[in-house]
């Protein structure tokens, strides 16, 4: 009996001194969350605690609020942070505050990860036709990952009938997988080569001599002799004249290319082409344009970017050639390269067209094709120049008569007249260089004409069957 009292003695003990120590445990519980919530300063992180972002990625700070007893601190925060995106790997950004005694440190965990999957180039994303009866030969691809680097090697390439799949893994796992289909069937049109210039020139009574042609295709290989050539060139009438060279294929895809043939008169000794380079300009061309009506003389104007259109659409309208010079003038620009030339010439040439709708093929360079001061912006320019414009449609035309209305110096209409008479003949065709920006010139005109008409001479405008008048090429 007594030793069943003991033994309650002691369990009431125990369980006091339990409760004590649990009550104790809860006190000091309920003094840590008072102390932690409510006496030391708050740090409350925006977004998650834990973030990951892409390998190389900029982290941006998700943002934070800080406070104590009701009043914001967040400005006393101060953030330090080791995170280095350039490297894979688990970095730490500490937030810190204090106030008083009292201070406050919160952790967010930045994960660094490769999150990207790799990439892969294809040659070609769309579908790949193969000729029929052949096998597909692979094209080339290339698989690169933003953290891997080149993962070529590593692709799968998986080949079916009528598809191909390549797929490929980084290290991190993160997989790409593209296909494209394989068509068994010829969709290529054959490619038709010109031999020789197109345009061709020849003049009124030579023989038209075909310069030849060639057919390559894709899947029947040189199929020339299967090219129709359509159309005639006659070479007893000037004119403008166009040849079709047509090619199928086995398949049914078919090609079609043009030659122009430009046959072209003779110039006749004892003609006169009064060219007028640098308008138009009004006070100036619009009076040249009266005189010419009056005398019933045709010219050609090699126009620039400069001047009024109106007096543009009057040279078109009253049946005069409208040339092409120069958008710029500027030697530095127009003779910097082939490209910045033909750049200008568009220019110019574009003005024309919105003004006429006529697409001017006649032209002249800059200083003529035999300038030298191209030499200072491209050594061998106008030697590319004078065949390329040529190759691209054009026409250019130099001159055998200055009328000096350009040279440094005042001048006078007498002496452009002198100038121009001097230097006519009768046993060439001469193109006369003036300027309509000039009022000597615009002056000297009528006397010129009256010369021409009084000496046998007679006037003529240059257009695309006229046969080129140039000047030795010295670049």
């Amino acid at each position: 009996m007594k030793t069943t009292k003991r033994v309650r003695r002691r369990s009431s003990k125990r369980r006091k001194s339990t409760l004590i120590a649990v009550s104790i445990l809860v006190c000091l519980l309920i003094c840590f969350f008072v102390v932690e919530k409510v006496i030391l300063p708050q740090i409350d992180l925006k977004g998650n605690k834990v973030i990951s972002i892409n390998y190389k990625e900029k982290y941006k700070e998700k943002g934070y609020e800080a406070s104590f007893f009701g009043k914001n601190i967040s400005k006393d925060v101060k953030v330090s942070s080791n995170v280095n995106s350039k490297k894979l790997g688990t970095y730490e950004i500490v937030y810190k505050v204090k106030e008083g005694i009292f201070s406050r440190k919160v952790v967010r965990k930045v994960v660094v990860e490769d999150l990207e999957k790799p990439e892969i180039s294809l040659v070609s994303k769309e579908d790949i036709y193969v000729c029929p009866g052949e096998e597909y030969k692979e094209e080339e691809f290339k698989a690169l990952d933003n953290y891997d680097g080149d993962l070529t090697k590593k692709v799968k390439v998986k080949k079916e009938k009528d598809k191909i799949t390549y797929t490929v893994k980084d290290k991190a796992g993160n997989k790409e997988e593209v296909s494209r289909k394989i068509l068994y069937e010829d969709k290529t049109k054959p490619e038709i080569k010109l031999e020789g210039s197109n345009p061709i020139y020849i003049f009124v009574g030579d023989s038209y001599e075909e310069a030849g042609f060639s057919a390559l295709d894709n899947c029947d290989n040189d199929i020339s002799k299967d090219v129709k050539v359509d159309g005639k060139v006659d070479s007893t009438d000037a004119g403008e004249y166009t040849l079709k060279y047509s090619v199928k294929d086995k398949a049914g895809n078919e090609n079609v290319v043009e030659r122009k043939v430009i046959v072209s008169e003779k110039t006749k000794n004892g003609s006169v082409y009064l060219t007028f380079d640098d308008g138009p300009k009004a006070g100036t061309t619009n009076v040249i344009l009266d005189i010419l009506k009056e005398e019933g003389v045709k010219a050609t104007f090699f126009v620039t970017n400069g001047g009024p259109d109106e007096l543009i659409k009057r040279i078109y309208d009253e049946g005069h050639t409208v040339a092409l010079h120069t958008a710029s003038h500027n030697y530095s620009i127009v003779y910097a390269s082939v490209d910045a030339y033909f750049n200008d010439l568009y220019t110019v040439q574009d003005r024309v067209k919105r003004i006429t709708g006529y697409e001017a093929k006649i032209i002249r360079f800059p200083g003529g094709s035999s300038n030298t001061v191209s030499r200072k912006y491209q050594v061998g320019i106008m030697s590319t120049l004078t065949k390329e414009v040529v190759n691209r449609g054009f026409r250019y035309y130099d001159w055998n008569v200055s009328s000096g209305d350009a040279e440094p110096g005042n001048h006078t209409a007498s002496e452009i007249v002198g100038n121009v008479k001097s230097s006519l003949s009768k046993n060439r065709a001469n193109v006369v260089l003036m300027h309509d920006i000039k009022t000597y010139t615009r002056d000297a005109l009528r006397d010129i004409i009256h010369y021409g008409k009084e000496n046998g001479y007679h006037f003529e405008k240059i257009t695309m069957s006229t046969e080129m008048v140039t000047q030795r090429v010295n670049n």
